[in-house]
């Protein structure tokens, strides 16, 4: 999971853009692998994750998205609490069921009184 891009960027969830790309500028020169040679491989990891945190609240429409919880860290849409729940508390499924199964009143009964039948 990526890590939240205002931590990555070190602003604060209500830094004004400018602030954002000054600090994504600054970090972007100082991590670019092609100015660390002898760390070539982490300089790219720390620039890639610097990259994708602007990426996210560099542009307005998906910080706004961040923000509001519609989008994560990756840029990836978030499972909102309804989908993820199927529209109830047991997932769509009725209490006690187990995927695949149908909940019937007939159980019940069935269970209840099959074995007494008339003598």
């Amino acid at each position: 999971m990526a890590e939240d891009p205002y931590k990555v960027l070190g602003v604060a969830r209500d830094a004004p853009d400018e602030e954002i790309r000054k600090a994504y500028r600054k970090l972007a020169k100082e991590l670019h692998p092609d100015l660390n040679p002898a760390d070539r491989a982490s300089a790219e990891e720390r620039f890639k994750k610097v990259s994708a945190a602007y990426d996210i609240i560099g542009d307005p429409e998906k910080r706004k998205q961040y923000d509001r919880g519609e989008i994560d860290a990756s840029g990836e849409p978030r499972r909102t609490y309804q989908r993820a729940h199927a529209g109830g508390p047991f997932g769509g499924r009725g209490a006690g069921t187990r995927p695949g199964e149908e909940f019937g009143f007939g159980d019940i009964f069935s269970d209840l009184f099959g074995g007494m039948r008339g003598r």
